[in-house]
């Protein structure tokens, strides 16, 4: 049984796999960062200096009953609220990710398909009797009038 765990874990696909959730979660800080320190704030700007992380509905009022300055205000004083503000930081954060996810998915694709180029196929072919250099098309050789139909 350790055998076949072994053989399992040391797999190509399964170490790659391992590699690829590691990279993936250092990237979501990176990403994490992206939206809310760069992408957010002039986006909040043109808005009308709007906070998405501070967008919120009060569906129950916490202690104090106030207007909340802040989500943290409202956490803070007990408030069940609906934090859509933060779902549409969410939504630009998958949006970036899914962008560049495609981005590198398809930039490795295209290494992939440039190894692969088949090699263009020959133009010309050798006579099997006189071995001279002849047009892939050629039914009959022109030094040696060989038939080569058949060869």
């Amino acid at each position: 049984m350790f055998k076949e765990f072994r053989e399992f874990a040391v797999k190509g696909n399964v170490v790659d796999m391992a590699v690829g959730i590691i990279i993936g979660a250092a990237f979501t800080s990176i990403v994490n960062s992206l939206v809310a320190d760069i992408i957010m704030p002039p986006v909040g700007l043109i808005l009308g200096k709007v906070d998405f992380s501070n967008l919120f509905l009060v569906l129950k009022e916490g202690r104090t009953v106030t207007p909340y300055s802040s989500l943290a205000d409202a956490k803070a004083s007990g408030a069940v609220t609906l934090n859509y503000g933060l779902f549409i930081n969410s939504v630009i954060s998958f949006i970036i990710v899914a962008f560049a996810t495609f981005f590198l998915v398809r930039s490795v694709n295209r290494l992939k398909s440039e190894e692969k180029i088949p090699p263009p196929a020959p133009d010309t072919k050798e006579c099997p009797f006189c071995f001279s250099v002849l047009p892939v098309k050629a039914t009959r050789c022109g030094h040696c009038t060989s038939d080569l139909k058949g060869a």
